[in-house]
């Protein structure tokens, strides 16, 4: 199979959807590895490494045109529309729920469209969204610790306090890969942590690990309520998988939160769990509704691209082998695992979710691949 590789264009978007690694196991496996020259510059690897790993560099025309599976990772942007084309696998985050013009481009193309953020392993968990939802979770700390700070809006409070002062209440709603990873790094830096979620089964996993130094609270409207308006800074880091994420904040539970508190949004790539989230980007991060400080960027991994570039093809590398070795027929075949990634095939959505996030008609996966 002849896989392509090219340079990410969303803001301020660094990773790259390959490594040095990646490329030679695929070329080991007798697949060709077309390269963007410079699509690896933004995380600090340079086109020989590919080159030494089998990989021909080429333009960006040449990748799509090209390629047989392309592999990203964000979801494209307009001016990559006119590329996508029939029969052609596209294998990236998608995230469609929160966008239909992205849906409809998926759709009018024909492409197959495989999304890294459904596909499941045998425990039901999503192996290939958890590494970049430990790297934002592990952010949301520190970028919110820094907004606290006066010069950028906050409330002029330290994270962690100090000796005779309070420590900041950092709030995070889900606990999850995200959430989790978020409520420790808070912890670590000193701050007072309460975590909510639905599952006492995930609470109690949290409790165990901290051994109390992180306070678990059954998630419902009226301890929301409570937790957010006590809050200095609110990490939302609620998942529903494939679809939009729930408002779990309405606008009018903003407009009681601290003046100068933050709300650090990593749900807004699924439509956010504040009702005030809007998307923002690395060039231009925050926005203030209501006296409260708005974090609410889509690809807040792409600030570390090296660490996440690394982290994402650890995870993504075997299933990408499966699909260049196989074919997105027999793969998924062999794999109906690997089969609940896709979410868009032959003009259709096949992913129920995102066909109710946006009015469409839906169409099993299986009636379309036999």
């Amino acid at each position: 199979m002849i896989v392509g590789v090219p340079a990410e264009l969303k803001d301020h978007e660094y990773r790259v959807a390959l490594t040095p690694a990646g490329a030679r196991e695929l070329t080991s496996a007798g697949h060709s590895v077309l390269m963007e020259q410079g699509a690896g510059s933004g995380s600090h690897i340079e086109d020989e490494q590919y080159l030494g790993a089998g990989a021909e560099l080429v333009d960006v025309e040449t990748v799509w045109s090209e390629s047989e599976m392309v592999l990203k990772v964000k979801e494209p942007v307009p001016s990559e529309f006119p590329r996508l084309r029939e029969d052609q696998v596209l294998f990236t985050f998608l995230h469609l729920a929160a966008s239909e013009p992205v849906t409809q481009a998926l759709i009018d193309s024909k492409t197959v469209a495989v999304a890294y953020e459904t596909v499941q392993n045998a425990a039901g968990h999503l192996p290939l969204l958890a590494p970049m939802s430990e790297v934002a979770g592990r952010m949301a700390p520190q970028v919110g610790a820094n907004l606290l700070e006066k010069e950028h809006g906050g409330r002029g409070i330290l994270l962690g306090g100090v000796s005779g002062v309070h420590p900041a209440k950092v709030v995070v709603l889900g606990g999850g890969m995200a959430g989790a990873n978020a409520a420790w790094l808070a912890q670590g830096l000193e701050a007072e942590v309460l975590v909510l979620d639905k599952s006492i089964d995930r609470l109690r996993y949290i409790d165990s690990i901290h051994k109390g130094r992180i306070v678990t609270i059954m998630s419902n409207q009226t301890t929301i309520a409570e937790a957010v308006t006590e809050a200095d800074l609110v990490i939302g880091a609620v998942l529903v998988p494939g679809a939009r994420a729930p408002h779990l904040v309405g606008k009018e539970l903003v407009a009681q939160m601290k003046p100068g508190s933050v709300v650090v949004d990593i749900s807004v790539d699924q439509g956010g769990c504040f009702e005030t989230s809007k998307m923002t980007s690395h060039s231009n991060p925050t926005f203030v509704h209501e006296g409260v400080v708005h974090y609410c960027v889509g690809n807040m991994p792409g600030a570390v691209p090296h660490t996440s570039t690394y982290a994402l093809t650890n995870a993504t590398m075997p299933y990408v082998l499966e699909l260049a070795n196989k074919g997105i027929n027999q793969a998924c075949t062999s794999d109906p695992l690997l089969c609940k990634g896709i979410n868009v095939l032959k003009g259709h959505v096949v992913n129920q979710a995102v066909a109710e996030a946006h009015g469409m008609s839906y169409k099993p996966v299986d009636a379309l691949l036999g």
